[in-house]
């Protein structure tokens, strides 16, 4: 759990027990390639820290067989059904495993034991729910300012790796067009 320790005194100093109560309440947990971490109708009922791999967040095939992507994470990053989660309703996506990864999971009850019995808990849940809104609103921002092109050229600028581990069907169905689409746009670039 050290990188998770690293991730929280990246923002504030905890004290020994602090982190020990802290990390106590996770469970590590390892997930298989392409292995559904949360399904569309359940309650997400853990929030995770990743250590390695990727998430793909998307909305499972409808009766024209389109599956939506509609979000990644990445090493070191939160990763959950964030609104399922906080309103303890079922979720209206999934979440996949794209590579094999390995997750740090605390559920939602020992997040509120953590949030009730240490004053640093309720400060990193602040500010950790922060990052996870900036991040949303940078999505829907792009989706709003930038072309199809430019989303592409934007993605792989922030996440270079991806080529080697996703999809181009869900990089495509992610930045918004077909595959077809998306090797146009690649066919330009090259």
């Amino acid at each position: 759990m050290g990188f998770l320790k690293e991730y929280y005194e990246q923002i504030v100093e905890l004290q020994e027990s602090e982190w020990n109560f802290i990390a106590s309440s996770f469970e590590r947990k390892v997930v298989q390639k392409n292995e559904v971490i949360t399904r569309q109708g359940e309650t997400e009922n853990y929030l995770s820290f990743i250590e390695s791999g990727i998430v793909r967040f998307y909305i499972p095939e409808d009766e024209d067989e389109n599956e939506l992507t509609f979000n990644f994470s990445f090493d070191k990053e939160l990763t959950c059904a964030y609104d399922s989660f906080l309103t303890r309703q079922p979720s209206d996506y999934e979440l996949q495993a794209l590579t094999p990864t390995v997750i740090w999971q605390i559920s939602y009850q020992n997040l509120q034991r953590v949030y009730q019995e240490t004053k640093v808990g309720n400060y990193i849940g602040r500010l950790a729910s922060e990052k996870l809104f900036l991040a949303k609103s940078k999505r829907e921002i792009a989706l709003l300012r930038y072309t199809i092109k430019e989303r592409y050229l934007n993605l792989f600028k922030e996440e270079p790796d991806l080529l080697k581990y996703i999809p181009q069907k869900y990089i495509a169905s992610y930045i918004g067009t077909t595959p077809q689409g998306l090797s146009r746009i690649r066919r330009q670039i090259t």
